[in-house]
């Protein structure tokens, strides 16, 4: 069989080469290792880094916290935030090898393409576990027991795509975790009242863009019997995710009320749902590059989220 093409559920259907990186200029016998890292691809860190960064800037807003103290976190959640983003995709890649195998925008990658072993990912995730384990002792005992806590939903979420029918909301779970994470290494705790509405609002975030993303691969889901949310909202999937844009935006609203937040916070807020919306009612869902972009461009929510809770805090810093 001809290059590019591979049998999908018993039909026969284009895979495209996937666009060379820069990881395809390292060794090769180390490429498959960073592939299966998704380095390569920095919305994944950036995604999970986000609700870090709004916890983290927030709680520094509320406590009056030096500057200083705000960075030297937002760069431990960055780091933090590479280390665990790697780790879940490779236990995502190992549970997943063989619908990956079937699925023609995953069968590139390096388990399902056969260019590494279970054993060689084995052995990378417990490095990648051993080095995260060693930064969540770096922070407080609370906030240890707090982010040891998130393996549980890092090492369940690939079984839910098996289980239930929206296994995106337990994602939003493992990726929004940083929201809680993050005010307990800045404040020793976590107040509960504010945070678990940003929680929640993280949450929604996640289902946005992870079923904007799982569009591409509906009809390939359904025949390989994966769950998802692009499947559940079928035709609907615009309009819904609009509303749950619109719910995101009212709980991170509704936390920075709480958080006593000023104007700057808000106009950051705003800007991002104006991003996020405009960009769903814009997604062309039936095309796989315009599905594939999606996790890229929600970045930007993230971003404008936490740019105005910045803003917010040096505006405060300086009065």
């Amino acid at each position: 069989m001809g290059d590019g093409l591979h049998i999908i559920g018993g039909d026969l259907q284009d895979c495209p080469a996937p666009a060379a990186t820069w990881v395809d200029y390292l060794p090769s016998k180390i490429r498959p290792y960073f592939y299966l890292a998704r380095v390569h691809r920095p919305s994944g860190i950036l995604l999970l880094f986000y609700p870090c960064s709004w916890s983290v800037t927030m709680t520094c807003y509320a406590h009056s916290a030096p500057m200083t103290t705000a960075w030297t976190y937002l760069g431990f959640f960055l780091v933090a935030s590479q280390v665990f983003c790697a780790a879940g995709c490779i236990i995502d890649d190992m549970w997943d090898k063989d619908i990956d195998v079937a699925t023609s925008r995953t069968s590139n990658r390096p388990l399902a393409a056969g260019e590494l072993s279970m054993f060689q990912a084995s052995v990378f995730l417990i490095l990648h576990l051993t080095f995260g384990v060693w930064l969540f002792v770096q922070l407080n005992d609370y906030s240890l027991v707090l982010g040891l806590s998130s393996l549980v939903l890092i090492a369940l979420y690939p079984t839910m795509k098996r289980v239930i029918s929206w296994p995106q909301a337990v994602l939003g779970m493992c990726f929004s975790w940083g929201s809680l994470l993050g005010t307990a290494s800045v404040a020793g705790t976590v107040d509960w009242h504010i945070y678990i509405p940003l929680y929640m609002g993280g949450i929604c975030w996640t289902i946005v863009y992870d079923t904007c993303y799982a569009r591409q691969d509906r009809d390939e889901d359904i025949k390989n019997g994966v769950h998802s949310t692009a499947v559940v909202f079928g035709d609907q999937i615009r309009p819904i995710l609009i509303m749950f844009s619109c719910v995101l935006s009212s709980l991170v609203s509704y936390a920075g009320v709480l958080n006593g937040q000023g104007i700057p916070f808000f106009i950051g807020v705003a800007l991002g749902t104006y991003y996020l919306v405009q960009l769903i009612a814009r997604l062309d869902f039936e095309n796989k590059e315009s599905c594939d972009a999606v996790l890229i461009n929600n970045t930007w929510f993230g971003f404008w989220v936490w740019a105005g809770a910045m803003v917010d805090y040096v505006v405060k810093m300086q009065s």
